[in-house]
């Protein structure tokens, strides 16, 4: 079965329409992954995906067409307001198919983690060049408790809350301390002086534990640091 779907969300950020337009059309790498785009209505925004909308800083959108009526489309708009704060307006649509349930509260707390991180980055890295790298933790994570064991696994402590200052030894940086800007029963996020770190408890959902790190201090072996991230979960899941 097959079901259209909507998630909007919508609020203010201390930052201007231009550095928000920066951030969700070129700096993706720095709170969500990296796309390319091409700057103009019918431009290419990845395999099968097109530039609907293109019209900076103030709206955005692309479109995927897929087989039998499937779609995907994504939409930001942009508005500034008194104050030097912008209003914005994300809305996400298409097609879930399969556990529809499941899927749409998935991709729910999802977004509300990615736009908690695109906050983030525009607080504290905004427009400062972003490596990335993501890795899935063994399938012996997809458990009930799989983001607590990776949360032992970090040395994070039972009660660790959002806004907590934690010394972490993470296996890319060594001990550092970081804010624990995000926590709650599906996500963790941690944020240094030149990096966030974002842990995602896909195992709720019948995924492995996902891990993503976006880095700004432009020294990053990426390749090595992905190496030493997955020896760590193969570790923690062992």
């Amino acid at each position: 079965m097959s079901r259209e779907f909507k998630i909007v969300r919508e609020g203010d950020l201390s930052t201007t329409p231009e550095e928000m337009w920066d951030a969700i059309t070129t700096g993706s790498g720095g709170w969500l992954w990296p796309a390319e785009f091409e700057p103009r209505v019918g431009g290419s925004a990845g395999p099968g995906s097109t530039v609907t909308v293109w019209d900076p800083p103030r709206h955005f959108a692309v479109h995927t067409e897929g087989e039998d009526g499937w779609f995907n489309h994504l939409e930001q708009e942009i508005e500034a307001r008194d104050g030097g704060v912008v209003h914005w307006r994300y809305v996400h649509s298409g097609i879930f198919e399969g556990d529809w349930e499941s899927q749409y509260d998935g991709a729910g707390k999802h977004t509300d983690f990615y736009l908690h991180t695109l906050a983030q980055y525009l607080t504290h890295f905004s427009r400062r060049p972003a490596t990335f790298l993501a890795t899935d933790a063994p399938a012996s994570s997809v458990t009930p408790d799989g983001l607590e064991v990776l949360r032992r696994g970090l040395g994070l402590p039972d009660d660790v809350a959002q806004g907590d200052r934690v010394r972490v030894d993470l296996p890319d940086a060594g001990e550092v301390d970081a804010v624990v800007d995000y926590r709650n029963a599906y996500f963790i996020g941690l944020r240094t002086d030149d990096a966030m770190y974002r842990f995602f408890g896909r195992n709720a959902f019948g995924a492995p534990v996902g891990f993503a790190l976006h880095h700004f201090g432009g020294n990053l072996d990426a390749e090595k640091a992905g190496q030493v991230w997955r020896e760590r979960l193969d570790t923690v899941y062992a």
